[in-house]
């Protein structure tokens, strides 16, 4: 439906997802090439502390609580934000959040960690290195 809607308004799918949600999203692809690009953004993990450490796309900032986001991040950055998945409120939240405090360039991952996986993308963490040692000893 989503293509159909875009074609015949003439914009882009993403662009009508972020017209429905009220969000500004990024889709898989795009965070994977950005990350392959070597992009210069702030990947925001807005899980708990203990589902960071279990697991969290590579090179993402930890960050789960207001006070938090505005020591780590610069209202001038490039923000992704993600969750654990689309039902997942905790990187709508953080969505909010900071567009509410006046950042400016913030999207959303809304597929998030388990999206990433099922894709076979890479993962860190102290479950991504105790599934790589169960592999090993295989």
């Amino acid at each position: 439906m989503d293509s159909r809607l875009a074609s015949r308004f003439a914009i882009q799918p993403t662009s009508l997802k972020a017209a429905l949600t009220g969000m500004n999203l990024i889709t898989r692809e795009e965070l994977k090439e950005k990350l392959d690009r070597g992009d210069d953004f702030k990947l925001v993990c807005a899980l708990s502390e203990w589902a960071y450490r279990a697991k969290h796309i590579p090179g993402s900032l930890h960050i789960d609580n207001p006070a938090k986001a505005t020591d780590l991040l610069d209202k001038s950055d490039e923000i992704v934000v993600y969750c654990s998945d689309v039902q997942c409120p905790a990187s709508k939240y953080a969505y909010h959040l900071l567009t509410k405090e006046g950042y400016e360039n913030v999207r959303r991952y809304a597929g998030g960690i388990i999206d990433w996986e099922d894709a076979g993308y890479p993962i860190e963490g102290e479950w991504a290195q105790a599934g790589a040692e169960a592999e090993a000893t295989r």
